[in-house]
């Protein structure tokens, strides 16, 4: 029996890389809207951090995020990712 490959990807704040499984998939859906995908499967362009918050900031610090993303990211649409991070702890 073939064991499965687990796919890793790469943290946009740390640049870890790491199973898909332990980060979050924050997505840029096809009409625009940022959000966090915490199933992994919402459709549009994914960028993954881990669950930590001090991740999340250094990838707004370093704007990895809206590159990763290739959008413009409103300053109100990070504080809604603190906080629906926070409430996951």
């Amino acid at each position: 029996m073939k064991t499965r490959k687990t796919p890793m990807r790469k943290c946009t704040g740390c640049q870890q890389v790491r199973e898909k499984r332990d980060l979050i998939r924050v997505v840029r859906s096809p009409q625009g809207d940022v959000s966090l995908d915490r199933s992994g499967k919402v459709a549009g362009r994914g960028a993954y951090l881990c669950d930590d918050p001090a991740c999340l900031e250094k990838a707004i610090k370093t704007k990895a995020l809206a590159r990763a993303l290739e959008a413009d990211i409103a300053p109100e649409l990070y504080d809604i990712l603190r906080k629906e991070m926070a409430a996951h702890e």
